[in-house]
């Protein structure tokens, strides 16, 4: 899978690198070849064991797959996810659906999986070297990365990803289609007042990058909403590189 994913050929790094160097944010349309994002978006829309995260009442993420869900009483879980909107109204919180993508490689426990090739191909030199070149960098050595899936109704929260100075800059990898802008969902960069500075409408096919630490949320998707956000999200870092 990794060997069929390639950057468009006819991308130039140079005018998007001009622009995060001078907003701290930049937005790359058409960024894989057409294959390439459509196999991706393949993967999210149909083979991605999707799990349930949530931050939880210690301000920790509760992450919970199928089987887990399966078993729970669907009381208990309505409880957990109210909980969670209720905390949001004061705290940093968060509910939608994901797949770890670095750590469900590494723990070998679903091989299979097609996603894994996405992965690898998101730490391959021409990942890493397309980014570190439009952040400016010569030092990055990995990229985090999770697949999500926002439903109706679910959110992240006002944060700024503040790490332990290994997060040099956070992307976004869009794959959803057909998305209306009063469907929400959208990635907002907020000024030190709490005013949105920026708005970026979930895309096909499009990679977003802005430098970290930044205030931003992404907004709730909105109850009518008519398809899937579908995206792929993490950091470009310097540390260690991942080993399996």
């Amino acid at each position: 899978m990794a060997a069929d994913l390639r950057l468009n050929p006819a991308l130039d790094w140079r005018p998007y690198a001009e622009t995060f160097a001078r907003e701290g944010v930049v937005q790359i349309p058409n960024v894989l070849t057409p294959q390439a994002a459509e196999a991706v978006a393949q993967i999210l829309e149909r083979a991605t064991p999707w799990r349930l995260a949530l931050s939880n009442e210690r301000g920790t993420e509760e992450v919970m797959d199928q089987p887990t869900l399966a078993r729970m009483p669907r009381e208990t879980l309505a409880g957990k996810v109210q909980a969670t909107v209720q905390r949001a109204t004061e705290n940093f919180a968060y509910v939608y659906l994901c797949y770890p993508m670095i750590s469900g490689l590494l723990d070998g426990k679903e091989p299979d999986l097609p996603i894994h090739g996405v992965t690898e191909w998101l730490n391959s030199r021409e990942f890493l070297d397309f980014g570190q070149s439009v952040i400016g960098r010569t030092d990055i050595t990995k990229a985090d990365a999770q697949a999500s899936f926002y439903r109706q109704g679910d959110f992240l929260s006002l944060h700024d990803d503040t790490g332990q100075g290994e997060r040099r800059a956070a992307y976004t990898l869009g794959f959803t289609r057909r998305w209306r802008p009063d469907w929400g969902g959208q990635l907002l960069f907020h000024d030190k007042d709490g005013q949105i500075e920026r708005g970026l409408t979930p895309g096909f096919n499009v990679l977003s990058v802005f430098n970290v630490p930044r205030p931003h949320s992404v907004a709730p998707v909105a109850a009518y909403a008519g398809a899937p956000r579908h995206s792929i999200v993490g950091w470009l870092r310097n540390d260690p590189p991942f080993k399996g």
